[in-house]
């Protein structure tokens, strides 16, 4: 598929549904490219700096994206091996789509020159390329960064219906633990996941946080019937769990019908980062599994559906804002779509070719599972 034929397939996309599932995947590579910036802003820890810096290129509406100036990180490059393992084959059960994931994800660290890997992850994939089981991966106290959370948005698009959550939870849970095997970690693949498929469903921004609370049990029941190292995951999941609240109690969400966050008077890009600093672990905000998500999703919040105003907060950051950035723009791509995002953000992006037939390929599942109601 030719660049033009790519990009007349966005431009001309009649179908809202359809361009919602493609703005999800391409978007995701604008806000990993954007909040990386070949590793300049990814590892700038001042965002006052980057928004100057930003400035001085013309603003977002003139960033030209594209493979030399903006690479997609090791965030991107995962979350596509994820796509890709998802859509490789009719998957007869969740056990083949575990073995895809650990294959798609070893191949994709021959891809990773210039794009900073985690630790972690790294850690991980080097254990699956030597052979051992996908689930194999032992509890660490020190695997609750946000390499999971970066990668798993289109897990929502695989089971974005209310009647796959169990599917959802423990394919995104699965995908975590091939890495991540901390609570820390492996629920921000969830909520990454759950919340695509919240936006896909068109449930109203506010209510995501509140409705993830009440998907906790069932996770914490999967968790335990899964016999893995659950004895080990007590603290992570209260610890999860009381950052979400605190969060939502902040914004004032945290009751049934309370749907207007609230922000503070001035909640410019530097008291930005003091906020994001306290939700984090090491004062690097996004760098783990509960704070990259939270980043992303105060960044949807307060964006009211403009793009550049996502940007800013999600991507524009001293804190690891590639990973909050791609979070942050798939979510936004599932629920508004291509809405005012100006082509030069993503018409060459890299990989948005193989960004477009994944998104192409959850949409046709979709369609055919409406289809054989």
């Amino acid at each position: 598929m030719n660049k033009d034929v790519q990009q007349e397939s966005i431009v001309n996309c009649n179908d809202p549904l359809l361009e919602r599932f493609y703005a999800t995947m391409v978007l995701a590579g604008v806000g990993d490219a954007i909040g990386y910036r070949n590793g300049r802003w990814e590892f700038c820890y001042s965002g006052s700096t980057i928004h100057k810096e930003c400035q001085q290129m013309g603003g977002v509406n003139k960033i030209h994206i594209n493979k030399t100036d903006w690479m997609v990180s090791d965030d991107q490059v995962m979350h596509l091996a994820t796509a890709e393992a998802l859509n490789e084959r009719e998957h007869k059960n969740l056990e083949s789509i575990y073995l895809s994931l650990q294959k798609y994800y070893v191949e994709s660290f021959n891809d990773m020159t210039g794009r900073s890997p985690g630790g972690t992850t790294l850690t991980g994939i080097q254990r699956h390329r030597c052979g051992e089981p996908w689930d194999s991966i032992p509890f660490s106290e020190l695997a609750g960064g946000c390499g999971a959370s970066m990668r798993a948005m289109c897990i929502g698009l695989y089971c974005c219906k209310d009647i796959q959550i169990l599917d959802l939870i423990a394919i995104a849970v699965e995908s975590g633990r091939l890495t991540h095997n901390n609570p820390i970690g492996f629920l921000g693949a969830l909520v990454s996941a759950l919340f695509t498929s919240y936006a896909i469903q068109k449930i109203l921004i506010p209510e995501w946080g509140r409705r993830f609370l009440k998907v906790l049990p069932r996770v914490e029941e999967y968790l335990r019937e899964s016999k893995r190292d659950y004895g080990k995951y007590s603290q992570g999941l209260k610890d999860f769990e009381m950052h979400w609240t605190q969060y939502l109690n902040c914004r004032k969400i945290i009751d049934e019908g309370s749907n207007e966050p609230v922000f503070p008077p001035n909640y410019d890009e530097h008291e930005r980062d003091k906020f994001y600093q306290t939700l984090s672990y090491s004062g690097w905000g996004g760098a783990s599994g509960h704070d990259s998500v939270i980043i992303a999703y105060d960044a949807l919040l307060g964006c009211n559906g403009n793009w550049i105003t996502l940007i800013e907060r999600g991507c524009l950051h001293g804190g690891d804002s590639d990973s909050t950035g791609i979070i942050a723009c798939a979510w936004f791509g599932a629920f508004y779509g291509f809405k005012d995002v100006p082509q030069i953000n993503y018409k060459d992006l890299e990989y948005k070719d193989r960004a477009i037939i994944a998104a192409e390929k959850f949409f046709e599942r979709y369609h055919k599972s409406e289809i054989n109601k």
